[in-house]
């Protein structure tokens, strides 16, 4: 670092609002008093400065890295810190060479502390398997993104990992007051904020405190050529246009799982929600309508077979005509999947039908139905022949049960007469 980079580092007025107002220590930290509540495991270890490998992991702008930037001034370890978008094996090699040295020459342990953690290629997070085990190195990872299926389970098995939740709104609303009041890295007490317009930004954030830092400061400098300093709520309206509904790789699998749960559910209402969700986060809309077409045969099936052609004509639909109009086509779709009646038989058959064959030995074809058999009789035209069709260990072998539910209710009659 050269003599302006340093002084530019220092001078905070450079820095935006969300940066300068970072918590400096764990009584300026707001929200997540699970973890870090006086007496928890997580406070107790950094207090003592008896760390060991973790990984926080939560949606963007709960605390993760400026935990981290407080553990840095806390610690008397060396900390290096790295971000995982652009992080090659060449880096990771560095820092462990720079940690050996730091223990070699000081007997001082080094922190590794890695924002967004899930970016890293699997094979660059192979190569924190041997120091992160051996203690060369404490690591620290933070990711907004699913633990399990971002980060591979050789790493995850070294770490604890720690699970950030929301920015509550109190907890939100404070951290707004302290940044309008605090003299030397915040507003310094020169503006005040209506309370409906803090409630708004609270609100329209959706619990992102860096998005509400960033558009109080833009609210702020808007009232500077005026003789009141309020920040009302169209100021804040201005600031921030649209709401912060992004999703996470986990948030998106939980998002998912509860779209087809409703599904199968006939939740019509809650499945449009969630389906809402998605769209406007910018899932690929061809997914959903993927995930639709499972399940119009897994939960609808048999009992009413049109809810599989519903759903493939919305997936078409979405294709030909794009978004946002496709958007009707798989609202038209999941209606249609919720309010039908529900069999999951073929779900079963099928299933049954692989575990028998997983299970067993692989059967002769019956010699009526082999190619070239002089023996099969057309059951079309003789409808009373007797031929066996399947291996005779299977005989007497059910996999298709129907169900007495819609359409299918005529095959459950026939069945059971």
């Amino acid at each position: 670092m050269d003599l302006f980079e340093y002084n530019l580092d220092q001078d905070n007025k450079y820095k935006p609002l969300a940066e300068r107002m970072r918590p400096v220590n764990l009584e300026e930290f707001f929200g997540q008093k699970h973890l870090l509540a006086p007496g928890k495991v997580l406070r107790r270890l950094i207090e003592t400065d008896h760390l060991t490998n973790m990984i926080f992991q939560g949606p963007p702008s709960s605390g993760k890295t400026s935990l981290a930037s407080i553990i840095s001034k806390m610690t008397k370890a060396e900390f290096i810190r790295l971000n995982g978008v652009n992080l090659t094996i060449a880096d990771i090699r560095d820092a462990i060479k720079s940690s050996k040295e730091y223990l070699r020459l000081y007997q001082q342990r080094t922190i590794l502390f890695i924002d967004e953690i899930h970016a890293m290629k699997s094979n660059v997070q192979e190569a924190l398997l041997p120091p992160s085990e051996d203690g060369t190195l404490i690591l620290i990872g933070a990711t907004t993104e699913s633990v399990m299926h971002d980060i591979i389970p050789p790493l995850v098995s070294r770490c604890k990992v720690y699970s950030f939740t929301p920015m509550e709104s109190e907890d939100h609303k404070n951290i707004i007051r302290l940044a309008l009041k605090e003299k030397e890295r915040g507003l310094a007490g020169e503006y005040e904020i209506e309370e409906d317009a803090l409630e708004y930004l609270v609100d329209i954030t959706n619990g992102d405190v860096r998005n509400s830092l960033i558009a109080l400061e833009n609210a702020a400098y808007s009232t500077l050529y005026g003789a009141d300093k309020t920040i009302k709520l169209e100021h804040i309206q201005e600031a921030v246009e649209q709401r912060i509904n992004g999703l996470s790789t986990s948030d998106f699998y939980d998002i998912v799982s509860a779209f087809c749960k409703c599904l199968r559910g006939g939740q019509t209402d809650a499945a449009l929600y969630w389906m809402a969700r998605m769209l406007y986060s910018g899932v690929d809309p061809v997914y959903i309508a993927r995930r639709m077409v499972a399940h119009a045969s897994e939960d609808v099936g048999m009992a009413n077979p049109t809810a599989l052609q519903m759903a493939l004509a919305a997936r078409d639909a979405v294709q030909f005509v794009g978004m946002p109009e496709g958007r009707l086509a798989l609202a038209q779709a999941a209606v249609f999947i919720c309010e039908s009646p529900k069999s999951n038989s073929v779900y079963k058959a099928i299933n049954s039908a692989m575990e028998t064959v997983k299970n067993n030995r692989a059967f002769d074809v019956p010699a009526e139905l082999k190619v070239g058999t002089k023996t099969y009789i057309n059951p079309i035209d003789h409808p009373e022949s007797k031929m066996n069709y399947m291996p005779e260990q299977l005989k007497n072998h059910k996999f298709y049960k129907p169900q007495n539910s819609g359409v299918e209710a005529k095959i459950y009659n026939r069945y059971n007469v």
